[in-house]
């Protein structure tokens, strides 16, 4: 039995079984990073040693008597613009190189109070700022299936390494679908939550209004397993909402039997690769055998999301950044004649050309002059998505689109083109402009045995709907049995 194989919910099988120990699972995970990391490159910090020593505590605890619960043991990976007490924090920028946060976030406490195991912070685009992962100031992350292509991004590290089996499951951050498009190139189950719906506290901002933490798991039931862990209210988050709390792990019914599922014409038009759009088919037949009922309608919101996410979110990019100046926070350049050098030498040191490029963006579309044109104008439109999105929530349960448009793409071809980069996320930034629940999960895979990845969109504070929706096709179609990564163009 290879226990990295194994889902979390099948390893609280085991130790409740006393099958496995928890020290017998996290040396797995201990071996497997040690074989893998070097392929996979998804890993900024391991806490491998720091990891074993906790297991060793932890089991004996347990024995004891003086711990207990269900996910005592259990290891997992996190993002690393997601502060963690005592461990370094970088966002994989050179601006935050050595930064060692002095607290945990909110879900990192959450996850602490349950004696998880974190196995180390994972590689992402700087300060979450691209779709490939190749954006990191420290190190190019592949993906497990080809490693010669890119995982995505921003949360590409957190995929890839579940993907590769170094992390049982990960936390990700989703600013425009930086937890589904990676989870789609990698072959996972990537959640993004209703904004608000987990807290804030603690994650680095990227775009305030956007940014929202999720689960990146190996199936779905443990994506519900990881939010039920990371939802609730958060007092010290100002925009975290206080609804009631629930178990999503109940919402999986493998029943979809009247179901309205809406697929939206403008999300399978110009663009969209054909073998995409031929799993994508083939799951929206297999959700009619299943008793679902699907329509298609229009849902015009694609080509104006994307120039709407692009304008807000490197606005608020640019008033988040402008605290690592060299002297509040962050790196400082070695060598400088006044204050004002100070700023502009560590900013431009400190920053890559992603972020800096983002920054001088946004900083115009808040400028004088421009801001009625262009940010007023944006959120004016962002009004107009979440209308959108409502009159087809009056009438669907579920909205179902690709992922992304194309599988993953290879390391290099699109980083020397912002505009094409950004292009790959117009299935997904209109569910964050909205506000709104998606999950992404593999379909199927292509020609080149690369994953495809199917997106579920709900309503807001549906979460139950979307996971039951994506558990049921999980349960018909089988991906995790049928379909492993292949390592290509690398050890295997």
């Amino acid at each position: 039995m290879d226990i990295t194989e194994l889902t979390v919910h099948e390893l609280q099988e085991k130790l409740a079984n006393k099958e496995l120990t928890i020290t017998d699972i996290t040396k797995a995970y201990v071996d497997r990073i040690n074989d893998k990391e070097k392929d996979v490159q998804a890993f900024v910090t391991t806490l491998t040693d720091e990891a074993m020593k906790q297991a060793e505590e932890i089991q004996a605890k347990v024995e004891n008597g003086e711990i207990s619960g269900k996910f005592a043991g259990i290891p997992i990976g996190i993002k690393d613009n997601m502060c963690t007490k005592g461990v370094k924090t970088t966002c994989s920028s050179k601006m935050l190189e050595n930064f060692v946060a002095p607290y945990d976030a909110t879900v990192v406490e959450k996850l602490n109070e349950e004696n998880i195991i974190n196995l180390g912070k994972l590689n992402m685009d700087e300060f979450a700022m691209g779709g490939s992962t190749e954006y990191s100031y420290f190190k190019k992350t592949k993906n497990p299936w080809d490693l010669r292509r890119v995982p995505g991004g921003s949360s590409g590290g957190s995929a890839a390494a579940v993907a590769a089996n170094m992390v049982p499951w990960a936390l990700g951050s989703d600013t425009g679908g930086s937890i589904r498009q990676p989870s789609s190139f990698c072959g996972v189950v990537g959640l993004k939550p209703t904004y608000g719906l987990v807290s804030r506290y603690g994650l680095v901002a990227f775009a305030s209004s956007l940014d929202q933490i999720g689960p990146i798991t190996k199936d779905v039931r443990d994506s519900a397993m990881l939010l039920n862990l990371i939802a609730g209210h958060d007092r010290r988050d100002t925009t975290s909402s206080e609804i009631e709390k629930k178990d999503y792990t109940k919402a999986l019914k493998n029943d979809v039997k009247g179901l309205k599922i809406g697929v939206p014409k403008e999300f399978f038009g110009e663009g969209i690769n054909e073998e995409v759009k031929k799993k994508l088919e083939e799951a929206i037949e297999k959700y009619k055998e299943l008793g679902a009922e699907v329509e298609e309608f229009s849902l015009n919101v694609a080509e104006y999301a994307l120039a709407a996410y692009y304008i807000i979110g490197c606005a608020e990019a640019s008033s988040n950044l402008g605290r690592f100046d060299g002297i509040r926070y962050g790196y400082r350049t070695p060598e400088f004649k006044d204050l004002k050098e100070i700023y502009k030498k560590s900013r431009s040191e400190g920053f890559g050309a992603e972020v800096k490029r983002r920054i001088i963006l946004g900083t115009y579309v808040l400028s004088s002059g421009y801001y009625d044109a262009y940010y007023k104008k944006a959120q004016q439109v962002r009004t107009l998505v979440m209308n959108e999105f409502n009159k087809g929530f009056e009438k669907y349960d579920v909205i179902l689109t690709p992922t992304s448009p194309t599988v993953a793409f290879n390391i290099g071809s699109k980083s020397d083109n912002p505009l094409e980069m950004y292009l790959a996320d117009i299935c997904t930034v209109s569910v964050n402009i909205a506000g709104l629940p998606g999950i992404s999960i593999p379909c199927g895979v292509d020609s080149q045995g690369m994953p495809i990845g199917m997106q579920l969109i709900g309503n807001k504070f549906q979460e139950e709907t979307i996971l039951n929706a994506a558990y049921t096709l999980e349960q018909a179609i089988k991906f995790r049995e049928n379909y492993k990564p292949q390592f290509k163009g690398g050890a295997n």
